[in-house]
């Protein structure tokens, strides 16, 4: 990992796609740049070996050599997300199959079947070849195992080992059948070769099965990362090894189960909006790593120069610079990109990268330059830990669950749920850590469950107890409602929670969010805005209104509640509530301990025992002066030099703020 001396800047670099004498011009423009470290390798499997068992590492040797010859470290990737076309001909068995039976074949990245013998053989002899050739190579900092795990297959391969991990986890098809609930639609399983992966079928799947079937395959990807990890931690202990994280609601990754065999946690982000909007999700994607790692060193392995989508936009002046600054703030060891050069052709030759096609006089290679300059004035940083305010729940598993099409509602989204925590939170100047239910949780004084579907009795148990100890929780709907096997707990919403939260769900109430508002106003008839796309009927057991619907069917009812227990309390929330909202009630069940920054701004504080840093990210149109933030009265702007008490940061500036700690 980098040293004291060093953060990590630069991205992909894939000189392959180019003749040999631009790698020289390669080298000029990264040490112009300041590019620390270089992605080597991730998609080069067909030229590394291109035919079975015989390998050509002579232009990568050349590579790695001019690398180091100017300063550059390499993270060099092993190849596996996308299989050469001659192995694609001699295995198609390895090919993934789709839920709808449809072998795929060779055309694209990530056509591979994790779970094929053929693949996991090749996968291992490549890693071998490359481990044995460079571990010892000048250059290497950081092994990075395959790209974006995430592939879905559900032919025999997949079948097959679908059926050992199942026969593991649940030891016998009795449990299995009682957990999936098979009894419903005569489902029950006589043998273990009548279990299949959930394919194309009449109507609508188990739920249970769905979702065993997303852990099996995370856990199937999981044990092909530990074991091209094991040849190359073998081969080179010292060094480093990592996968990078892709973020989106058809990857079966769990990375609470997978940071712990990273040496470092590493994630790829791209955010599907842009302005203030981007900004947040790169925000939510740092406290995301971070807490993953569980305060170990992580880094942001990849995002883009522009906005991706529909329609690839250009990013916004200073904001290249001021994501990757996110990132810094909230512990990461560097800011990588994909990619180093725009690639002519393929797939992504339109990928924002940060030599575009247009070259060095582009915008984006100038804020590229500015932004490795002012790296290397940011890495003492590194030792210093990110304060943090409040925790939310984030929980995987619930995502998987909250996709099955046999839910109440299609307009269910964990993902814009939890994201609207985070979001309200970060607006508030406060700095979240995020926390998996099946893990102890934080020490923070507030902790936030938004649509914790699936809570097993020892999760409530925990929840139970951090509120005992004087935590404060705010649950939002549908939280408890099932076992973690998505079976509806007894008794009635929100289940395995009802006794904390002192409320019982007598009924759903779903909005359709074209047509449907219901209006909600606080118990001092203050406007609190509308549910636009659920509502809930609630039995007030053991708690006090703190908000009530205010018109359609449920109008009078409770909408928003809140009870003590311990030296804690708890809050519940059974509609989706707007922003401002949401705002008054993690406000008011946990009063921030600073002073809200201004809109627009991002402010995140780290600290050491001696020193604390601020980073001030003006997101907005007007400048912010340095009063309106709370800083250290000592402190100076690392980047410019000048006195916190002197400095205004520009719109669309950043200052990082460098002073002795407070007492």
């Amino acid at each position: 990992m980098p040293g004291p001396a060093s953060l990590w800047f630069g991205g992909d670099y894939n000189p392959d796609q180019w003749p040999e004498p631009v790698w020289q011009e390669d080298m000029r423009l990264m040490r112009r740049a300041g590019v620390t470290l270089a992605t080597v390798g991730v998609f080069s499997w067909s030229l590394l070996e291109p035919e079975e068992g015989r390998y050509d590492f002579g232009w990568l040797d050349r590579v790695l050599d001019l690398l180091h010859d100017n300063g550059i470290g390499a993270a060099l990737a092993t190849p596996t997300a996308s299989p050469p076309p001659w192995f694609t001909l001699a295995h198609p068995d390895a090919m993934p199959v789709t839920a709808q039976g449809v072998r795929l074949t060779h055309g694209s990245r990530d056509t591979y079947d994790v779970c094929a013998p053929a693949y996991r053989e090749a996968s291992l002899r490549i890693t071998r070849a490359l481990a044995e050739r460079y571990a010892r190579h000048p250059a290497l900092r950081l092994w990075r195992v395959h790209n974006e795990y995430g592939t879905h297959t559900h032919g025999e391969h997949a079948a097959r080992a679908f059926r050992a991990w199942l026969r593991e986890r649940h030891g016998s098809l009795d449990a299995l059948n009682d957990a999936w609930t098979t009894a419903f639609w005569g489902q029950r399983y006589s043998a273990w070769e009548q279990v299949q992966p959930p394919r194309a079928t009449q109507y609508l799947p188990n739920p249970g099965h769905l979702l065993d079937f997303r852990r099996f395959l995370a856990e199937a990807m999981r044990g092909h990362y530990r074991a091209l990890r094991a040849v190359l931690r073998a081969a080179a202990p010292d060094v480093p090894v990592t996968t990078n994280f892709a973020f989106g609601s058809w990857v079966p990754v769990d990375p609470w189960r997978w940071a712990p065999d990273t040496d470092l946690v590493a994630v790829d982000v791209y955010p599907d909006s842009t302005g203030l909007d981007a900004a947040h999700q790169h925000a939510f994607a740092a406290d995301l790593a971070r807490s993953w790692g569980g305060g170990r060193p992580w880094l942001l392995m990849e995002q883009a120069t522009g906005h991706l989508g529909p329609r690839t936009r250009p990013k916004a002046p200073g904001e290249v610079l001021r994501h990757s600054l996110t990132h810094v703030a909230r512990g990461s060891r560097g800011a990588m990109f994909f990619q180093w050069r725009a690639s002519a052709g393929g797939a992504e030759q339109w990928h924002p990268a940060m030599l575009p096609h247009s070259g060095t006089d582009s915008p984006v290679f100038a804020e590229v330059c500015e932004l490795g300059a002012l790296l290397g004035r940011l890495a003492d940083v590194g030792g210093a830990r990110v304060a943090e305010d409040a925790a939310v729940l984030w929980d995987p598993e619930c995502w998987w669950a909250l996709q099955s099409p046999s839910l109440p509602s299609p307009d269910l989204d964990y993902l814009a749920a939890v994201r609207q925590v985070h979001r309200v939170l970060w607006r508030q100047g406060r700095t979240t850590a995020f926390a998996s239910p099946r893990a102890p949780l934080p020490d923070l004084p507030l902790l936030v469950a938004p649509m914790l579907y699936l809570a097993s009795q020892q999760t409530a148990r925990a929840l139970a107890d951090y509120v005992a100890r004087g935590g404060t929780l705010v649950a939002t709907y549908l939280s408890g409602t099932a076992d973690e096997h998505a079976r509806v707990h007894r008794g009635g919403c929100p289940g395995a929670l009802r006794d904390l939260l002192g409320v019982r769900v007598l009924q759903h109430h779903p909005l359709d969010p074209r047509e449907e508002r219901v209006g909600v106003r606080g118990a001092d008839g203050s406007d609190w805005g509308c549910a636009r796309s659920w509502s809930e009927y609630l039995d007030v057991v053991d708690a006090r209104v703190e908000a009530r619907y205010a018109d359609g069917p449920l109008a009078g009812r409770a909408a928003v509640t809140r009870t003590g227990r311990g030296a804690g309390q708890v809050w519940y929330v059974s509609c989706d509530l707007g922003d401002d909202a949401l705002g008054k009630v993690l406000s008011r069940a946990c009063p921030p301990a600073r002073t809200t920054p201004p809109p627009d701004v991002e402010v995140v504080r780290r600290h050491t025992r001696e020193e604390t840093w601020v980073f001030v990210l003006n997101h907005g149109g007007r400048p912010v002066p340095a009063a309106a933030v709370d800083l250290p009265g000592n402190g100076q702007d690392v980047l410019s030099g000048v006195d916190a008490a002197a400095l205004t940061v520009p719109p669309g500036g950043v200052a990082v703020f460098r002073g002795a700690r407070r007492p």
